[in-house]
């Protein structure tokens, strides 16, 4: 299918030289919803065009095969910009609804790693938006300490973060968190800017807790 002139010209737009993330978001802002435009968008397979689609699909057209299929497209990007696509589609449409929300509860298991991903920083957004935390903290702890260590680097990340929250928002598995940062050692050789935290859990759950008193 001919894209439309209103897609190419967003297209060559965000092709020309630096474009900060902001930039983006305004654009998305001011296109608001506009699925068709932004199924046009994704089709181009560029990095800045499918992250403007990311913010102006209509979250009820997006069905599980679809963002099956969106999730494969992304696995195609290196690691950071699929990253920050899926991360920005969680927070843009797949957070804002029930329906997709009940959807990422499902996909712990799932074969795509993007998917696995959006679980788990699913689960952690639950935990830092300053609800009270979902009941699930034991069953997610039984995976955390089973599967994290193999996990493909994008989902282990998550898991890492997910981890990270549990142990600071809930306080009655704050040891089993820091002693699984300590038996895995991730991210512990990590580098961070200054006022930045460190994702090693021990680090990072000891620094979150001080913040909060």
């Amino acid at each position: 299918m001919a894209m439309s002139e209103q897609a190419k010209k967003l297209v060559a737009g965000l092709a020309q030289g630096i474009l900060l993330l902001g930039e983006i978001k305004k654009r998305g802002a001011e296109i608001k919803k506009d699925h068709d435009l932004a199924m046009e968008l994704w089709a181009s397979g560029e990095f800045r065009p499918r992250m403007l689609a990311t913010l102006i699909f209509d979250k009820k057209l997006l069905t599980e095969a679809v963002i099956e299929q969106l999730a494969a497209d992304m696995s195609a990007h290196g690691m950071e910009e699929r990253c920050q696509l899926a991360d920005w589609f969680m927070a843009n449409q797949l957070a804002k609804g029930k329906k997709l929300a009940a959807l990422m509860l499902g996909w712990g298991g799932h074969p795509s790693p993007i998917l696995r991903r959006l679980f788990w920083y699913h689960q952690a957004r639950l935990r830092w938006v300053g609800q009270a935390p979902p009941g699930n903290s034991v069953e997610l702890m039984k995976s955390l300490e089973k599967n994290m260590a193999e996990e493909e680097p994008e989902v282990q990340w998550a898991m890492n973060f997910c981890a990270g929250q549990i142990g600071i928002h809930e306080p009655e598995f704050r040891a089993r968190c820091v002693k699984l940062g300590e038996a895995l050692g991730l991210y512990k050789e990590e580098k961070v800017s200054k006022n930045c935290t460190p994702s090693y859990l021990p680090e990072f759950i000891r620094i979150e807790v001080a913040k909060r008193g």
